[in-house]
């Protein structure tokens, strides 16, 4: 039995017994070190020198920055924003859900806190207006994906800190991917809408909607801050977090007045969980990747993969289907550094920009949070809505094949990926 057979059959093995992802990549790869003879000594370096970078620092900051405009209120009053403007439309509450989703997602970064944040309000008030339980916590569960495609996004951090692709870049690149899918979402929820008897909502009028969204500027404020102040040149990605992170604090504590002392320091600790979390995943995947790599497995999957699909469309396809496959059973962070390894040289050599493979797979994993068994915005959004996975999972179908549209325009037409970056001519 050879060292990449040892190192995968334990780790599925591992998946199998339940045990937790970050625990399963690191003791596989432990198990599978000891029997090649490297030393043990080795472990600790490479999982310092894996977590030791400045540009992951952008994590906490970001996952502090979004936990401390949940807890000041922006949800609630993006969704007050988005109503007003919206509401009124047939399939309102639907269109304000994938909007606000956008908007939340340019402030968390994550694709389970938008569910949890947002699927709180909406999901009931859409059960109430008889949008259905299925349709709401499906739809809710889908647009939280978004989360990860639309910048900030934790996602894209841990892409190019892997690949060496500019985050400052690959933000920019997930705007119109992000807006495509919630479009498409949209599309496919006026759709579904014709079917029910839904009383649309009374039309806000003008000056509701002014002081709806100057209640919210402070909440949208935040994404311009970050991305103007990257593409302005003021600050890098791990700057940017910093600065979201204080005025989110600022914003908190000072504007809307929802959170004291008391309650920032339950933040920072809540964030600290939360980061220790994603950088230990962080950690014991890249020595997973760094093992790969050591003992050639990864050249060796590249090579074959090269082999097999020697046609970039059809390597795009077998990309797809393997990501979509394992999205069903891990986490985005672990994906990335198991397959970004493997599919970047193949992509390269048939000439496939590293910036789009990045997008692509983020939005695979973005689907991933969506799929059975370990789809987590179905958990969180069952939570909510207390309805069991395999009502969620039937109902969540259509939006799927939504977002599986979305990833083959942007895998097969890249330039709907690169186009901001182009024009904004960002290096």
């Amino acid at each position: 039995m050879n060292i990449a057979t040892i190192l995968f059959l334990s780790f599925i093995i591992l998946l199998f017994l339940n045990v937790p992802i970050a625990l399963s990549l690191g003791v596989s790869s432990i198990i599978a070190m000891l029997i090649s003879g490297l030393p043990l000594d080795m472990f600790p370096m490479q999982i310092y020198a894996s977590i030791g970078k400045f540009t992951l620092l952008a994590i906490p900051f970001f996952m502090l920055a979004g936990n401390v405009m949940e807890r000041a209120g922006i949800s609630d009053k993006l969704i007050n924003m988005a109503n007003k403007f919206v509401g009124h439309k047939n399939g309102g509450l639907a269109i304000v859900a994938v909007i606000t989703s956008c908007f939340f997602a340019a402030i968390s970064g994550s694709g389970p806190a938008t569910v949890a944040s947002l699927g709180v309000i909406l999901i009931p008030a859409m059960i109430k207006a008889g949008y259905g339980e299925g349709m709401s916590s499906a739809l809710l569960a889908t647009s939280g994906g978004i989360g990860i495609i639309i910048p900030p996004s934790i996602t894209f951090v841990v892409y190019g800190a892997i690949a060496g692709v500019s985050i400052g870049k690959i933000f920019i690149a997930g705007i119109i991917p992000g807006l495509l899918m919630g479009a498409a979402l949209i599309i496919v929820s006026l759709l579904l809408v014709k079917k029910m008897d839904i009383e649309p909502q009374p039309k806000a009028s003008w000056s509701e909607r002014w002081a709806a969204l100057k209640d919210a500027i402070w909440g949208l404020m935040m994404p311009i801050i970050i991305l103007g102040g990257i593409y302005g040149g003021y600050f890098t990605p791990t700057e940017a977090a910093a600065v979201a992170a204080v005025y989110g604090i600022l914003v908190g504590m000072i504007v809307y007045r929802k959170i004291g002392f008391k309650e920032l320091y339950d933040l920072l600790v809540e964030s600290a969980i939360s980061s220790a979390v994603v950088m230990f995943i962080v950690a014991t995947a890249s020595f997973f990747a760094w093992f790969c790599t050591t003992e050639g497995i990864s050249d060796m999957a590249s090579d074959l993969l090269l082999s097999v699909s020697g046609n970039k469309y059809a390597f795009l396809l077998i990309l797809n289907i393997i990501l979509l496959i394992a999205g069903c059973f891990i986490d985005a962070t672990s994906a990335l550094y198991i397959f970004a390894p493997i599919m970047l040289p193949v992509a390269t050599a048939l000439g496939y920009d590293p910036l789009v493979l990045g997008v692509v797979m983020t939005v695979n994993l973005a689907i991933g949070q969506i799929t059975p068994p370990v789809g987590v915005n179905l958990y969180v959004a069952c939570g909510v809505s207390k309805i069991s996975i395999g009502r969620i999972s039937k109902a969540v179908i259509p939006f799927l094949l939504a977002a599986l549209v979305v990833l083959l325009l942007i895998t097969y037409l890249p330039g709907i990926v690169t186009f901001l970056p182009d024009i904004m001519g960002i290096k």
